[in-house]
């Protein structure tokens, strides 16, 4: 259906009958560069949640997340943006504190990036928006959002999520040792 309809935004659970939702989510995000997925569950596992991302989710949620925080969460995730539910977050800042690898797959390395990309990189890594990283850079908004959208091109990640977890792996960025999240 995700095929035929090409929706903006797909809510989706890890378990379902049939076909897992890691695997729709995999297939969703390989065919539809507009889809965007969301997943929604009650399954609060560092695995579910490193393999939604590494399959191009634009999100993860848990199930007890409020309706109107929800709501917010796919207008987020609409827009092209990430997000990740707090307890997650605050794990997947651990790991990454810690050294675990999460393996963040990206079509090329850090190579393949020019010297202002990395920049770029690294300030959307860091939770910047477009506008702050064009005023941190003296580049207008419109150039800021061009350079995110090479390195997203370069990389073949889908959003700033997988973008951060790149910066993490790669070692371009790590988490401050005060960091409370």
């Amino acid at each position: 259906m995700a095929a035929e309809l090409a929706p903006d935004l797909v809510l989706m659970d890890i378990r379902m009958p049939g076909m897992d939702g890691l695997t729709d989510t995999r297939l969703i995000t390989r065919h539809s560069s507009r889809s965007r997925v969301l997943v929604l569950t009650t399954f609060d596992l560092d695995a579910y949640v490193y393999d939604a991302l590494r399959a191009g989710a634009s999100g993860f949620l848990l199930k007890d997340f409020e309706p109107d925080d929800l709501l917010s969460a796919i207008r987020v995730v609409a827009s092209g943006e990430g997000v990740l539910a707090p307890a997650v977050t605050r794990r997947l800042i651990a790991a990454f504190s810690q050294g675990a690898p999460v393996h963040a797959e990206a079509a090329g390395g850090v190579d393949c990036l020019t010297r202002r990309e990395r920049e770029i990189l690294i300030l959307v890594a860091t939770g910047l928006s477009n506008a702050e990283i064009g005023a941190r850079l003296g580049l207008a908004v419109g150039t800021a959002k061009v350079h995110v959208g090479a390195v997203l091109g370069k990389l073949a990640l889908r959003d700033r999520v997988q973008v951060t977890i790149f910066a993490y792996e790669s070692g371009l960025i790590r988490p401050s040792a005060t960091s409370t999240a």
